[in-house]
């Protein structure tokens, strides 16, 4: 069963995803939702349809000094959505401090032009948010 990575913000949704056994994380899309939770949730659920997925892994907007930004709270409002919509979808969050940054350096050292950036910095955000999760429970094994 597959993992899904979701680093979610106002207008768009980074979406990666694992391969079938695990072992790699590819970026797939950013979802351009311009608040539109439904846009995203449409989306989600044609995954489903499409892949044997069992938990979505939503980065969760954490300070700099671990305390909750102010997107948490609407972050929180999106997992409960999750919840809802696909019930029998393991959730879980990962602390997705840096990703964006992370995101950024990688462009850049691949020198992505900068009007691509903005398309494609969320699905490379969720792509560290999904191997992120992937270690942690690789490590857990261990």
């Amino acid at each position: 069963m597959r993992k899904l990575g979701i680093d979610y913000g106002d207008a768009r949704v980074g979406i990666a995803m694992t391969d079938a056994l695990n072992i790699t994380v590819q970026g797939i899309e950013t979802i351009h939702h311009q608040g539109n939770d439904k846009i995203v949730l449409k989306r989600l659920e044609e995954f489903l349809n499409e892949y044997e997925i069992d938990t979505f892994v939503v980065g969760m907007p954490i300070n700099m000094n671990g305390s909750k930004a102010e997107r948490v709270e609407l972050t929180e409002k999106f997992i409960h959505k999750l919840k809802c919509k696909f019930p029998k979808i393991n959730i879980e969050t990962i602390d997705e401090r840096l990703t964006t940054v992370a995101a950024h350096k990688t462009m850049n050292f691949l020198n992505i032009d900068n009007k691509k950036k903005k398309n494609i910095v969320d699905t490379i955000s969720a792509v560290y948010i999904l191997e992120t999760y992937m270690k942690k429970i690789e490590n857990k094994k261990e």
